[in-house]
């Protein structure tokens, strides 16, 4: 208490000037202490969205207002920043309100039509609405930043011969770095295509931000081999390089052997229709078809015959080729005199005949060529010494057995082989040195926060001991030393007299004391007297 007392004396014993240079001097440390917790209790910042429409970053001002989350823009004004422990959060919760929704006009188009809209405007509308539709898809793939589609749907016409296909142009802007494969384009094709009624693959356009053509092109009407053919390729490959390796390398050990293929596939559709017929077969084991037989008999002496009279007189009989001859034509076969007989006969058979027509496979081996090397074999010696030596003739000639049968090997196809026994030149790859404690990630973000709440201590301690403290005494120094010189104006000589002149001094001061007292207060002095007369 003493202390504090005393304190307070002296606070109230400095002057003016002194009182209100101590409270700007504290005030302004406590604002700089003040500011400096502010900085580093401030979050950092990251970038929420970026690039955002007008519209779309005014519902997105409006929202972070309402969740009270604190926001800002950068120094170009093309990103939204907000606290970066806030970032996924926001993302989620403005996506739950489908935020942002781009600069792009979806099938929300159609929601505001107004009555006594015309026929030619509900179809721009719907035309607009399917291109900004079309483009919010493809933004969704991770390799495109921005796209847009123009599409050209011609008027629909009764006429066959005026009826025009739809095609459609795409321009996408890929992110920095980032690049489609052509298994990506022929799907962005396809999704355009299937979204379109009846627009053909080959209608769709694609090309980049610079302007190079990313969709497949055609050469004479064939489509040149696709990423479904190249990856059936690879695949085949990679299955018979799997084969040969998983089968050699019990015999030589892992990582001792290693093969490559390349395969001719034949992606051509063939079909084939022949007809065969067989040669001339024994007629007992044929087939007959038909049999024809033909008989005619000319005669020069004919003498006549039969009964007279009109039946007689009658034309002859047209001629027949029964198989089996009537009884009647033998007879009159028999009374015929220099007569010429003439028979045919005609026999068809079936025609043993096959037709067969065959379709061949797509993508069927029309050659491979294998390569297979193989490590010479290691040893240890006596001494514990490692070297290696080459593989046996009986050795090799088994891994190339071997190697055939794995891989189907067919001589009519022209198919080659060749395995090659040699030391593997192989480097020593150094172990990769675990990354240091204090290079961690982790690490270094809690080392600069303990460092950041570190030098704020550290100031604030050098202001509180270095300049507070020493301005303070300063003060005190000075308040005293301004009572002492106030003391001595006003008894200059006190310090000079003797013990015997101070105690004179202070009679005489006492004296006129009284004296000024008995003038000002009459009635007090006299009281005081006659109590001393009293007395």
């Amino acid at each position: 208490m003493a202390e504090d007392n005393s304190l307070a004396q002296t606070l109230a014993g400095l002057g003016g000037k002194q009182s209100m240079g101590l409270m700007v001097a504290i005030a302004g440390i406590i604002a700089l202490l003040a500011g400096m917790w502010m900085w580093g209790q401030a979050p950092e910042y990251r970038v929420l969205y970026s690039n955002l429409s007008d519209r779309d970053g005014g519902a997105i001002i409006e929202s972070l207002q309402q969740l009270n989350v604190p926001y800002k823009f950068s120094e170009g004004g093309g990103a939204l920043l907000v606290p970066a422990n806030q970032v996924h959060e926001m993302r989620l919760r403005l996506a739950s309100q489908g935020l942002p929704k781009g600069s792009l006009a979806g099938f929300e188009l159609m929601e505001n039509q107004k009555f006594g809209t015309s026929q030619f405007l509900e179809q721009v509308n719907y035309q607009r609405a399917l291109e900004g539709e079309l483009a919010r898809s493809m933004q969704t793939l991770a390799q495109v930043q921005s796209a847009r589609v123009h599409l050209a749907l011609p008027k629909p016409s009764v006429f066959v011969k005026e009826q025009l296909k739809p095609s459609a142009s795409v321009v996408l802007m890929l992110h920095p770095g980032r690049t489609l494969d052509s298994g990506q384009i022929n799907g962005i094709i396809h999704l355009i295509s299937s979204s379109v009624p009846d627009m053909p693959a080959k209608n769709v356009t694609v090309v980049d931000q610079s302007g190079s053509l990313l969709s497949s092109a055609k050469e004479g009407g064939t489509e040149l081999l696709d990423a479904s053919q190249l990856k059936y390729v690879r695949q085949i490959e990679q299955d018979y390089i799997k084969r040969i390796e998983d089968i050699v390398t019990p015999l030589v050990g892992a990582n001792n052997v290693h093969a490559q293929i390349t395969a001719d596939i034949d992606f051509a559709q063939t079909e084939q229709t022949a007809e065969i017929y067989k040669p001339n077969q024994n007629p007992k084991e044929s087939t007959l078809r038909s049999q024809q037989s033909m008989e005619s008999v000319n005669g020069s002496g004919q003498n006549a015959a039969g009964v007279p009279g009109a039946l007689s007189n009658q034309p002859p009989v047209p001629a027949t080729a029964p198989i089996v001859a009537p009884a009647s034509a033998v007879g009159i076969a028999s009374g015929m005199v220099n007569s010429n007989l003439h028979k045919e006969s005609t026999v068809n058979y079936e025609v043993d005949r096959t037709i067969s027509h065959t379709k061949l496979p797509v993508g069927r081996i029309k050659r491979l060529s294998v390569a297979v090397v193989v490590n010479n074999r290691t040893f240890t010696d006596k001494d514990g010494k490692t070297g290696s030596k080459p593989l046996s003739e009986s050795e090799k000639d088994q891994i190339t057995a071997l190697v055939k049968e794995a891989m189907g090997f067919n001589a009519n196809r022209n198919d080659s082989l060749n395995v090659l026994n040699s030391a593997f030149n192989e480097e020593k790859v150094a172990p990769t040195p675990e990354i240091p404690v204090w290079k961690q990630p982790e690490v270094i973000t809690l080392a600069k926060d303990v460092l950041k709440y570190l030098l704020i201590a550290g100031i604030g301690l050098f202001l509180l001991f270095g300049v507070i403290r020493p301005a303070f005494r300063n003060f005190m120094a000075a308040s005293e030393k301004e009572k002492k010189e106030e003391s001595e104006a006003q008894h200059p000589v006190v310090h000079e007299l003797s013990e015997a002149e101070r105690t004179a001094l202070s009679f005489e001061t006492s004296l006129q004391a009284v004296k000024q007292m008995a003038k000002d207060e009459p009635k007090i002095v006299a009281t005081v007297v006659k109590e001393w007369v009293s007395k």
